[in-house]
């Protein structure tokens, strides 16, 4: 016999979402948006970022805003964390005879194509239901493209993968707000060296 206490529970339980997170400030707007509907852990996944001090930079001010964020939050929409290994060697593999790539070209497609992978992977390893990225909320990054590799890798790892692009409805623009008020260090480019030298 199934309890209507125990209906009101499960009606009430959100899926599990794992957000592969680029960096602190493009996760702000989208923690906002999404926190009331998924339970969301965010994967800090970056081999991309080079430079050891810079993602060391980066994850600490992603771990800063969700610790602020969390101490807002109502108790059910808190978010947890959630990093994978930095190996700038395996970003690099990836990209090989792609260093002379202009930004936006093939080596970033390859470098998404890695990182939502490691997502996917990740989330299918720890029981989530659903993966996506915050990727989509920076205006220099191609929406379109990144749906693609997340829908191709959501069927090949038997995932939804949460396939919206976060700019809208000002999303880019929220999140340069909320890392100002949280007082977020927004770095100014996209972290692998060939991204720096452009």
């Amino acid at each position: 016999m199934v309890l209507l206490s125990d209906m009101k529970d499960r009606m009430e339980e959100r899926p599990k979402l794992l957000l592969h997170s680029c960096c602190g400030p493009c996760s702000t707007a989208v923690l906002e948006r999404l926190a009331g509907s998924y339970d969301i852990t965010v994967f800090f996944y970056n081999p991309n970022i080079t430079d050891q001090e810079e993602y060391e930079r980066r994850k600490q001010t992603q771990l800063s805003f969700i610790e602020s964020y969390n101490q807002q939050a109502p108790e059910g929409e808190k978010v947890a964390f959630s990093e994978g290994e930095f190996f700038p060697e395996e970003f690099f593999q990836a990209v090989q005879g792609l260093e002379e790539e202009p930004e936006g070209g093939k080596r970033c497609t390859v470098c998404f194509k890695l990182r939502l992978e490691r997502a996917a992977a990740e989330a299918r390893l720890n029981g989530f239901s659903i993966f996506g990225t915050t990727l989509t909320v920076s205006p220099h990054k191609d929406y379109p493209l990144i749906a693609k590799i997340g829908k191709d890798l959501s069927l090949k790892y038997a995932l939804s993968f949460l396939d919206m692009d976060f700019k809208k409805k000002a999303g880019y623009q929220r999140s340069v707000e909320l890392s100002r008020e949280y007082g977020l260090y927004r770095q100014n480019y996209c972290g692998c060296c060939f991204s720096k030298w452009d």
